[in-house]
């Protein structure tokens, strides 16, 4: 099945100090695993067809981890993919473990890190990680204040030795990065960002100037899904999804987000693919900013003291 964008998936970014030029506009695996991210997918085939038609479209960064599902994902892309694209990116990210019920436990150790690289290449068939993001643990909603020495120099020792091409965090505060790049440079980091949840403004600015790639993930909310009359109302007046909107707002919001919306179907896939033919004008972004406030800030609050 082909897929066509008149915008080439929103243009192109180029990971800095590197030689990975990818479409602002990727693919996410999450949606591939079962209920939770935990388990195989419930049609099997049908998550092969989305990988390969990403793929036909032109996508070339896929984001991953070999803890979604545990080894779902990954085993997924393998299958779908392998041999891969000279082209394609593949993301992936360590840090955490899932036990037997699904939970999401820390891994953060030196001896995990390592036991986690050897699984997403093992799993991916691949010999060295393109991309492997240090997902630091802490607060559900916003990441809180740690030492990560040890997992930096970790993973820089996992780089010296060709595992890994490049590093990124997730979850991750200006002060991370700043203790991140005393280790090794960093092309990217994934932080919760979206219409309603944008305390990240100010690192999003800075990881700007420096040729930083900045990969939102919750970009429609996550478990609390965006739900605004002012993003429905301008969505009608521009003729797109309430969806859609909101992740075109993403891509125009700065020209180092990448965006790597995930679906377990086709056709879902061709509606985020088609956000890079949309252009938010002026007075529709004034609404939009209007958006963020701390009632969500509020409702999420409350969703991590239910999950609890």
């Amino acid at each position: 099945m082909s897929i066509q964008t008149t915008q080439q998936l929103g243009g192109t970014f180029t990971f800095p100090g590197t030689e990975i030029t990818v479409h602002r506009i990727g693919y996410g695996a999450m949606q591939l695993a079962g209920p939770g991210v935990f388990g195989p997918p419930k049609d099997k085939d049908a998550a092969l067809a989305v990988l390969r038609a990403a793929v036909e479209a032109g996508v070339d960064h896929i984001d991953t981890s070999d803890f979604y599902g545990p080894h779902i994902t990954n085993h997924l892309i393998k299958e779908a993919l392998y041999p891969y694209p000279a082209n394609l990116t593949l993301v992936t990210k360590l840090g955490a473990r899932r036990d037997d019920k699904g939970a999401w436990n820390p891994a953060q150790s030196r001896a995990d890190l390592i036991s986690a690289t050897e699984d997403n290449l093992r799993n991916l068939g691949i010999e060295a990680i393109d991309i492997a993001n240090m997902r630091l643990m802490g607060d559900f909603i916003k990441p809180t204040a740690s030492d990560i020495t040890e997992q930096m120099e970790t993973l820089a020792d996992l780089q010296r030795q060709g595992k890994i091409r490049h590093i990124g965090l997730s979850h991750a505060t200006a002060d991370h990065l700043e203790q991140a790049q005393r280790f090794a440079p960093i092309v990217c980091i994934q932080n919760m960002y979206n219409l309603a949840h944008r305390d990240d403004e100010t690192l999003l600015d800075t990881l700007e100037k420096q040729g930083i790639a900045y990969v939102p993930y919750f970009p429609l909310g996550g478990f609390t899904p965006l739900q605004t009359s002012a993003l429905d109302d301008a969505a009608k007046q521009l003729g797109v999804t309430p969806t859609q909107l909101a992740q075109a707002w993403l891509l125009q919001r700065s020209p180092n987000m990448l965006l790597i919306p995930g679906t377990s179907s086709v056709a879902h896939l061709k509606q985020n693919l088609a956000i890079a033919d949309i252009t938010v004008p002026a007075h529709i972004l004034a609404e939009l900013d209007k958006i963020a406030g701390p009632a969500y800030a509020e409702g999420l609050q409350k969703m991590v003291a239910a999950r609890h």
